[in-house]
């Protein structure tokens, strides 16, 4: 099924709570975002205000914000944004499911931070070989 690309391709905001004067959560969450599969554009418009772009294809904007929630970015959570965000779930979700774009696929932005969390040092990796880790 060819999709068009002004249907594929979505532009939104993501704004974030001004928790700190000196935080900066849009130029992280840009930082972040530009290497995730799908992700045309991120640009940060003000500190607390991100410009997205990405294919509806590959991600959608519940997966985006899942992964910025897991990096510790707080978005503003008011009820008109609560509401807009739902909004834009259902009707990605809808989308995809009736473009046959499966969720969880190849380029899912879980796989980005399983990627991430192996190459990160920290003491969580057992050093014991495989067949001692079973043994009880």
């Amino acid at each position: 099924m060819d999709i068009p690309e002004s249907d594929r391709i979505k532009h939104r905001q993501i704004n974030f709570r001004d928790l700190h004067p000196e935080r900066n959560d849009a130029r992280t969450a840009a930082d972040f975002l530009l290497q995730v599969a799908g992700v045309l554009a991120a640009e940060p418009e003000t500190p607390i205000l991100l410009n997205l772009s990405y294919d509806l294809a590959h991600t959608c904007l519940q997966e985006i914000e899942q992964a910025l929630d897991e990096l510790g970015l707080h978005r503003d959570n008011g009820l008109l944004y609560r509401m807009r965000r739902a909004l834009y779930y259902y009707t990605e979700d809808t989308f995809r499911e009736n473009s046959g774009c499966k969720r969880g696929g190849s380029n899912c932005t879980k796989r980005v931070f399983a990627k991430r969390y192996e190459a990160l040092e920290h003491g969580c990796r057992d050093q014991r070989p495989e067949h001692w880790r079973r043994y009880l």
